[in-house]
């Protein structure tokens, strides 16, 4: 397979990690009651959860965890008694749910203190490749169908 870099700003690039958002979603299953995404400039994208929490992810720092206090598709999500889940920028989706609930008992890598992975600035630092592995993983024949 050959590396394949996204556009900057382009539609695909705005929307990027709507796939890797979606697989975390079929992840958490019923506990996950809805998602959208936000704005970029850091791209953004927030899944509401059944306890009245919310779950976002940013291209800079990853996965947080907090009472959702306001959001909306293409809005900045508003958050209180944020915690951020570890485990990287991108954990794979499988391993979100874990670190969701290590995030709730303040366990594990889980923290209060927001890390920066990259700038989102740095549009041509290879991130979209990583993003890409989620389009491209989606559609393959029969990808997501079972093998994790």
């Amino acid at each position: 397979m050959a590396i394949r870099h996204v556009e900057p700003y382009s539609d695909e690039w705005l929307h990027q990690p709507s796939r890797y958002v979606s697989r975390v979603v079929e992840e958490l299953g019923a506990e996950a009651g809805g998602w959208w995404e936000g704005p970029c400039e850091p791209r953004e994208a927030t899944i509401r959860l059944a306890d009245g929490a919310a779950l976002v992810w940013d291209e800079e720092s990853g996965w947080r965890l907090g009472r959702l206090v306001a959001g909306e598709a293409g809005g900045r999500t508003e958050l209180t008694g944020v915690r951020y889940l570890g485990g990287g920028l991108v954990p794979r989706p499988e391993r979100v749910p874990e670190a969701l609930r290590d995030a709730r008992a303040g366990l594990g890598s889980s923290t209060a203190w927001r890390p920066c992975y990259r700038s989102h600035r740095n549009c041509r630092d290879g991130f979209d490749v990583a993003l890409d592995y989620y389009t491209a993983s989606a559609s393959a024949p029969g990808a997501l169908s079972g093998s994790r």
